[in-house]
């Protein structure tokens, strides 16, 4: 919190321009909102605002009234620094080689994808510069202000000017019309009828009244929810007012709310699982081939002409179509998801990002429920239902409709008359209303009852308190009223309180003085409408493993009750407000927010930290909004989703677009998520632990022989005919199972699996060697070298092949029926293995036909490495699932 002092007269204005109880200074729950004339005094201002000496002065030591502006890199700029990251230097120096040993084909390539993945990070970040720039579309550039020459007469009253809204200071006093920006944060000192849209800060859609009061007030709630501040950001939707500035710039509310968008989210799932992979590969790539150059050097003499055979195996050991499947796999989910459900990925990786995501989090409205109110019960004072409080709370708002010359019923009304018979209103005569005022927080209408002469029916309708203070009841009644209504309220619903009182008729027009004894009817009790796909959206979320997180600006009680109506479990602590966690460290709200599903009274700045925090503590945060509020959270998060009807700023800085605001899409597109994701995990683990089983064998082979265990070609060949095949992956179904889990890919856990297998790779190709020698001491086997290279290249793929169908996480059943694509594809390189050798291509290679006699023996061997994989594979995904409970 900024710092203020006690002082008075212009100097008062504290370092941050701020005052207590305004702006980025809030008193804490308890203490006493400054009066107007402590504003004014801590200011140094008065009631003519100030002097244009005055404002300079300021405006020098305080800066100007700006919206907090990043300077954006420019584009080339951001395509430089992508090239730092860890996978981009992997693919890098896969280019580098491959040129290397003159497979120029492969390099450019990866060159190629280089360059496209830098062009897509670059682009990301561009569009992030681009949403911090339209924030200060929401900023007014003019404001009309009072002020005074430093050598006016002070009796004369000040001039109002059209000033620069930068060249705000704090103590100006401004004026505020319908259809205004706030300029900055303010203090009213005169309001009339004042409404303002604070959806930008808070994201509440319904106006909100506003009204100055000269009497210090308990800050019983947060700064959004005291009438006498206004804040920038929001608009003026009707009356008028005049207001002294209490903060400005970089202090103001609005931009703390947003403070959180030049911080960026950091580094996303995706990121984090390309960082760890990479390291892994890069390691490897660092370590094999000094290892093959000073083995052959020590044990078998041989120099700088091994060089081509290291780099080949290095280039084995890395899966070179990785950018090309993990590109096929994520723009095919992305896709589907287009033409299937209506959602826009914008970001490829943000699809990887949504099969990790654990923590949904969201506003209940317009997600859980609907922008509209409805009717629960009517309720007698005895607090049983009684049908006659809707109908005169009904002809309230219809009456109020007609006479008052209301545009449209506001959404409660609204709700009233869709409840009511409106036949039974046409019975009425209305001849009079007093429409609803912020300050009476009530509306009445006054209407002929058919078959009274001469009697007027006042019909009150509004808050609790204010209808009971004018009705007659005794104490004790009075009390027992509220509490009936307090308990309601606490249940999640809103609360109307409906009143009559017969008049003689006049001719003489109605006013607030009128609204007095007044017989109390009873009350009426509204909750949100419930979004009809949300039950079904929350199963499916919860099927794949997903925790919904409420970050709302309602009422706790209405959240908590939303919650119910859905089934949503809620424990003791599972709802809280959001002021709850202004003194907790991020360890601490971390910890918080992972018991905790519902947090209530939340302002952006609240939705961002609970992001983050989330984040923090290991999880991977998806984030649904559609305010310009929701802004900083949708940076924060791991994923950003906004609907199409977003503000545009928000829409510009979300990952994912939906079409419409429904979690059935996001519950659609977390499973496309994890059906890429899952197929690019696949991808990696049987990639990588075949290649670096190959690189033990080649290890040990290259020690063994006299001769190259198999050429430099041949491996490329080798490994080129593997990766491609293994791009059926991307048009790969997985098991069920897969969904049901955050598809995150862990760096150890990769390492522990690639090991395993990778070793009992090694040992099949180990025992390859042995049935190699049996079958050379055969008759007719010819050039021992080439027989060798050509019966561990078919070894190759064709134990490949089977790492293929045997690994995979999980089969559909309805594969038992018809083969795959990944099934096409392992017989595909099956048949290449068994044929390229005797073929004329093999000659161009260095390969040689095989002698019968290994293909018997080869079977063996591949018959008790399918059971080895197998049993590997049953106890690996045992331990797994152990792990995942």
């Amino acid at each position: 919190m900024a710092e203020t002092t006690a002082a008075t007269g212009p100097d008062a204005v504290s370092a941050h321009g701020v005052v207590p109880g305004a702006g980025a200074a809030w008193p804490r729950t308890g203490h006493a909102v400054p009066s107007v004339l402590e504003v004014l005094r801590g200011l140094g201002s008065g009631p003519r605002g100030l002097t244009e000496g005055q404002a300079e002065e300021r405006l020098q030591r305080l800066g100007a009234n700006t919206v907090p502006d990043r300077r954006a890199a420019s584009w080339p700029r951001l395509f430089v620094r992508s090239l730092r990251d860890p996978f981009t230097a992997v693919l890098v120096c896969l280019g580098l080689v491959s040129a290397v040993v003159f497979a120029w084909g492969t390099a450019t390539v990866i060159l190629l994808l280089v360059v496209v993945s830098c062009v897509l990070r670059a682009s990301g970040e561009h569009r992030a510069d681009r949403s911090m720039a339209g924030l200060r579309e929401l900023v007014a550039t003019t404001s009309s202000v009072l002020r005074r020459a430093d050598d006016e007469d002070t009796a004369l009253a000040p001039t109002i000017r059209e000033v620069p809204v930068d060249e705000l200071v704090p103590g100006d006093v401004v004026r505020l019309g319908p259809g205004d920006l706030v300029p900055a944060d303010v203090r009213l000192l005169r309001a009339s009828g004042l409404t303002v849209h604070q959806a930008a800060l808070t994201g509440e859609s319904a106006p909100v009244a506003k009204y100055a009061d000269d009497l210090s007030r308990a800050a019983g709630g947060g700064p959004f929810e005291q009438p006498q501040l206004c804040f920038q950001g929001s608009s003026v939707v009707s009356g008028s007012a005049t207001a002294v500035v209490t903060a400005t710039g970089v202090h103001t509310r609005f931009a703390a709310s947003h403070s959180w968008i030049s911080g960026g989210a950091g580094a996303s799932a995706f990121d984090r699982s390309v960082r760890g992979v990479s390291w892994i590969l890069i390691r490897f790539m660092l370590l094999t081939p000094p290892l093959v150059l000073m083995a052959n050097a020590a044990l078998r003499g041989r120099g700088l002409e091994t060089l081509p055979f290291a780099v080949a195996v290095a280039v084995g050991l890395t899966p070179e179509m990785l950018p090309v499947l993990v590109t096929t796999s994520l723009a095919r989910g992305a896709s589907l998801l287009a033409r299937a459900h209506g959602v826009i990925v914008k970001r490829l990786p943000a699809l990887h990002d949504l099969g990790a995501v654990d923590v949904l989090c969201l506003d209940k409205t317009g997600t859980l429920t609907l922008d509209r109110p409805v009717v629960d019960r009517a309720l007698g004072s005895d607090g049983q239902e009684d049908s006659e409080v809707l109908h005169w709370a009904a002809v309230n708002a219809w009456w109020t409709l007609q006479l008052a010359d209301l545009p449209t019923p506001d959404a409660l009304d609204e709700s009233i008359l869709d409840a009511a018979d409106e036949d039974e209103l046409l019975a009425y005569d209305g001849t009079a209303a007093v429409p609803f005022d912020p300050l009476r927080r009530l509306a009445t209408a006054v209407v002929r009852t058919p078959g009274r002469l001469g009697i007027h029916t006042l019909v009150v309708k509004g808050d609790v308190e204010a209808v009971l203070e004018r009705c007659t009841l005794e104490g004790d009644e009075r009390e027992r009223l509220r509490g009936l209504a307090s308990g309601q309220a606490d249940g999640g619903l809103r609360v109307l309180a409906v009143a009559t009182a017969d008049r003689p008729a006049r001719a003489r027009s109605y006013s607030p003085a009128d609204e007095h004894s007044l017989t109390f009817r009873g009350f009426v009790t509204l909750h949100d409408a419930l979004a009809p796909t949300a039950t079904d959206a929350l199963q499916a979320l919860d099927g794949h493993g997903v925790t919904v997180k409420i970050l709302t600006g309602d009422h706790p009680g209405t959240a908590a009750r939303a919650c119910r109506d859905l089934g949503i479990p809620l424990g003791p602590d599972s709802v809280l407000t959001a002021d709850r966690i202004d003194d907790l460290t991020d360890t601490e709200l971390a910890d918080l927010a992972r018991r905790t599903t519902v947090f209530a009274r939340c302002t952006p700045e609240h939705k961002a930290r609970i992001t983050h925090a989330l984040r923090t503590a290991g999880h991977t945060v998806g984030f649904l909004g559609d305010g310009v509020n929701d802004l900083p959270a949708l940076r924060v998060a791991d994923v950003g989703i906004a609907p199409r009807a977003a503000a545009d700023v928000s829409r510009e800085g979300a990952d994912v677009v939906l079409a419409e605001k429904d979690l059935t899409a996001i519950a659609h597109a977390v499973a496309a998520g994890r059906h890429a994701s899952g197929n690019i995990a696949t991808y990696l683990r049987i990639t990588l632990s075949s290649n670096l089983g190959n690189v033990i064998a080649m290890l040990s082979a290259g020690l063994l022989l006299p001769f190259l265990p198999m050429l430099p070609a041949q491996v490329l060949a080798q490994n080129l005919c593997f990766d491609a095949a293994q791009l059926a992956f991307a048009h790969d179904r997985p098991h069920p199972a897969v969904l049901g889990r955050p598809t995150v890919l862990r760096p150890r856990d990769l390492l522990r699996f690639i090991t395993a297998f990778g070793v009992l790779n090694a040992v099949a190709d180990l025992a390859t060697f042995g049935v190699l020698a049996l079958a050379l001491h055969g008759p007719g086997t010819g050039d021992d070298e080439a027989v060798f290279h050509s019966g561990w290249f078919t070894e190759n793929l064709l134990t490949q092949a089977l790492v293929m169908l045997l690994l995979r996480v999980g089969r559909s059943r309805a594969e038992g029926r018809r083969p795959g694509p990944v099934a096409w594809a392992a017989a595909v390189l099956a048949a290449i293995g068994l044929l390229l050798p005797p073929s004329p291509l093999g000659p161009w290679l260095g390969l040689a036909a095989l002698p019968p006699m290994y293909y018997l023996l080869l079977t063996a061997v591949l018959a008790l490495y399918a059971t080895g994989l197998v049993g590997a594979k049953a106890r690996y995904e045992r331990r797994h699932a152990k792990h995942l409970r």
